[in-house]
């Protein structure tokens, strides 16, 4: 009996070889396999002149079945959740989310879908023009104040659901950073709405600019005299104590040169007869300067 010899076609054998190997693999990674995937919600074809009100879910969890090695490729964006809202009118809704409503690629089968149902609420579009209240973020520096914000365009119009519209007082912008600053600040920055269900007519930014000033400046005076207003005739008054301490604010440059001579503060008599009374003491309107108040407040008159 002749020897069958092992080496014989060794070349041929090894190719068998890894030829079966390579078919194992392919199935081995063909084997069908099931996976779990959030997916966005997507919602097509809303009449004009209607909008959602608020939208409890932006996503779902979707179950799906395929290939292992065909799952293993995907990526987001790949299935879409769709909700067609072609024949919606206004008030509540609920609509069905089934398999047949996801969007996949070839090979991949839709199995299960979670939240089964979407409660969604419509309502009338509106517009609106809002004021741009500018948000101003940090700490200017020591010494310095924020004065006058300001926006140029002043405001924007929104389009929205008419309940959600009507109760907005104002739009926002990108934070306007003054940390430090000794000087007004000046940017050009996004203008947005505080609701998600709302948006502008259209994408708008605007300018803002934050006066940075100098801190006022306060200063008390001493001795200032309290005069008495408006005495009936045939009365003499006498105010106790007769002198009060002022308390000025303003900038550095008219601290500097404020004096009692021109501050008037004063009592009003008007209408007033014989007898003892405690009345507040007022100041007369200055310029350049403000006063914050007196000590004391309130004085004690004597008439006779």
């Amino acid at each position: 009996m002749p020897s069958v010899n092992p080496f014989r076609n060794l070349g041929l054998k090894i190719v068998s070889v890894f030829i079966a190997l390579l078919l194992w693999l392919v199935v081995a990674d063909e084997q069908p396999a099931e996976r779990g995937l959030r997916v966005p919600l997507e919602l097509l074809n809303l009449p004009s002149g209607i909008d959602v009100v608020d939208l409890p879910v932006e996503s779902v969890d979707v179950r799906v079945r395929g290939a292992s090695r065909t799952l293993g490729r995907l990526v987001p964006g790949d299935l879409v959740a769709v909700l067609d809202l072609e024949t919606v009118g206004t008030g509540p809704r609920l609509f069905q989310l089934t398999p047949e409503q996801v969007r996949a690629p070839f090979g991949v089968e839709v199995v299960q879908v979670s939240p089964p149902t979407v409660a969604l609420r419509f309502e009338i579009s509106s517009s609106r023009r809002l004021p741009i209240a500018p948000v101003v973020s940090g700490e200017v520096a020591p010494g310095y104040v924020i004065g006058r914000v300001t926006a140029d365009p002043a405001d924007a119009e929104v389009i929205g659901p008419q309940s959600v519209v009507a109760q907005m007082s104002e739009l926002l912008t990108e934070p306007i950073l003054v940390d430090g600053a000794t000087a007004s600040v000046r940017r050009l920055v996004m203008v947005g709405a505080a609701s998600p269900n709302v948006r502008l007519k259209t994408p708008q930014r605007a300018t803002v600019e934050v006066a940075v000033v100098p801190a006022p400046v306060e200063r008390t005076l001493q001795h200032v005299p309290v005069y008495l207003r408006n005495v009936a005739p045939g009365l003499v008054a006498r105010a106790l104590p007769p002198v009060v301490a002022a308390t000025l604010r303003g900038s550095e440059e008219a601290m500097a040169r404020v004096s009692v001579e021109v501050i008037t503060a004063f009592v009003d008599l008007a209408g007033l007869g014989a007898g003892a009374y405690e009345l507040p003491v007022r100041v007369d309107r200055t310029t350049g300067f403000g006063v914050a108040g007196t000590d004391p407040t309130v004085v004690q008159i004597v008439l006779e």
